[in-house]
């Protein structure tokens, strides 16, 4: 069992409830929020024989996230992963977005996920990790091909905040991992994907259970580290 306790921001479908579901068969306890019901994740909590329990939170909301933190009370984790995000609109261009569109694209994807990390952080327990799901898109450096231009701002927008991040907790023993979980057959990713769910999550596992080393990596599921 490598990582004994979990909490994941956004499970209630796709990657997050994947990986609640491959954490909690490698004998870890998974904490697994959803913003309201979410019937795939009661089914696998069901089926857990207790290792997975739903939490309530819409990263959006502060006082949401207050609320999750009053009732994790004294609750510790060995990972905090914030998997929660949206693609945005559909158009995906920068001439076309109106600003609350805009707004509400990069509170989600960027401001909020570092928020409700920086809040759980009290509950990361000391050689812990803290992963973000971003993506491969939000890479500068990689970005050879264009399209999905407000997505990849977002997610870029993520991956710069966590290297700041990354520099505030210099000090302190825990790991931080930007992750990118590959093209994923989810219903952000569509059908034409080039992964399952499962077989991304297997990836994802390895490699969260591999990094032991503090510091920060921006890596994707197969353990390839990416560019900035």
């Amino acid at each position: 069992m490598s990582i004994p306790s979990t909490i994941i921001i956004g499970a209630s479908r796709g990657l997050g409830l994947g990986l609640a579901r491959a954490l909690a068969e490698h004998g870890g306890t998974v904490t697994a929020t959803a913003r309201g019901h979410a019937p795939d994740l009661a089914a696998a909590a069901a089926a857990s024989a207790g290792r997975i329990t739903i939490a309530t939170v819409d990263i959006d909301d502060d006082v949401s996230i207050a609320t999750l933190l009053a009732g994790l009370g004294e609750q510790r984790f060995d990972l905090v992963l914030v998997n929660a995000g949206v693609s945005g609109p559909r158009h995906g261009s920068a001439t076309a977005v109106t600003r609350d569109e805009l707004a509400d694209l990069l509170w989600t994807n960027a401001i909020a996920p570092i928020r409700v990390a920086e809040a759980l952080l009290p509950h990361l327990n000391d050689n812990g990790t803290l992963a973000f799901m971003s993506s491969r898109l939000g890479s500068v450096a990689l970005n050879t091909e264009g399209g999905f231009d407000l997505y990849r701002a977002s997610k870029a927008a993520l991956n710069t905040l966590t290297r700041s991040l990354a520099v505030r907790l210099k000090g302190r023993p825990i790991r931080l991992l930007t992750l990118h979980p590959g093209w994923v057959r989810t219903d952000m990713g569509g059908p034409n994907a080039t992964l399952s769910v499962e077989e991304s999550v297997a990836g994802l596992v390895k490699v969260l259970e591999a990094n032991r080393t503090p510091g920060h990596r921006y890596v994707q599921y197969d353990g390839q580290e990416l560019a900035w």
